[in-house]
């Protein structure tokens, strides 16, 4: 089993930046893919970004592209979301998954794995 669990979330203007953490633990991740997904109140789950196992391809949602940057750490276990020109509309609480293969996924269905989310909140 893979426990993950997020941090680094809060409260920030419009234009602010923030990054949020994701620490693995249970078993080593460093062979998963690893995504972010984000769920504003009352609306689905979507995705985010991904990135593939040894980090050297990622995806993201186009309406970050450009601000949101993914990234990991295998030694640490941890996987990052660099947030920058945050706007209200980025306002959700955000989730880590992992998915056991080396390719990522930009569905729900795709990983195996979830942490309990933390909340960004973005203001005008």
């Amino acid at each position: 089993q893979v426990q993950l669990v997020e941090s680094g979330g809060g409260l920030v203007q419009a234009g602010g930046s923030l990054r949020l953490s994701c620490a693995a633990s249970g078993r080593t991740v460093s062979s998963y893919a690893m995504g972010w997904f984000r769920q504003a109140l009352g609306k689905e789950r979507e995705f985010v970004a991904a990135v593939k196992w040894s980090g050297a391809s990622t995806d993201y949602a186009d309406s970050v592209k450009g601000r949101f940057t993914i990234s990991r750490d295998n030694a640490k276990n941890t996987v990052y979301l660099q947030m920058n020109s945050l706007k209200p509309e980025d306002t959700a609480v955000y989730y880590c998954a992992a998915r056991n293969r080396f390719s990522y996924g930009s569905t729900i269905n795709d990983y195996d794995y979830w942490g309990q989310g933390t909340q960004v909140t973005v203001s005008s």
